[in-house]
């Protein structure tokens, strides 16, 4: 099921944006113009990647510094060692969708 979840507007280069979507708690990233949504919970510790900060890489998680690559929420070093979850996305009249 697709559900609109911001606009482009919303989201600016290089940053995220948290949403909540039923049950899930969602991290919109837009690093170098693309837009990626993932949980934003860290598969670590409980802590809101959300708060944690971009880089090229991905994002840094603010509790321990495992930076996960949101394109496929892999976990780059430790102490995170599991994926977070990448839905998809789409984006229409520049109105972004994510499929839950």
């Amino acid at each position: 099921m697709w559900t609109k979840v911001c606009s482009e507007d919303d989201i600016k280069d290089n940053s995220i944006l948290a949403k909540d979507i039923g049950d899930r708690q969602l991290m919109i990233c837009r690093i170098s113009d693309t837009i990626t949504i993932t949980d934003r919970i860290c598969t670590h510790e409980y802590a809101d990647l959300s708060c944690g900060f971009v880089s090229p890489d991905g994002v840094r998680c603010p509790l321990h510094l495992s930076v996960f690559d949101v394109n496929t929420g892999e976990s780059l070093n430790p102490p995170a060692t599991e994926p977070l979850t990448v839905f998809n996305v789409k984006i229409e009249s520049g109105e972004i969708y994510v499929e839950v």
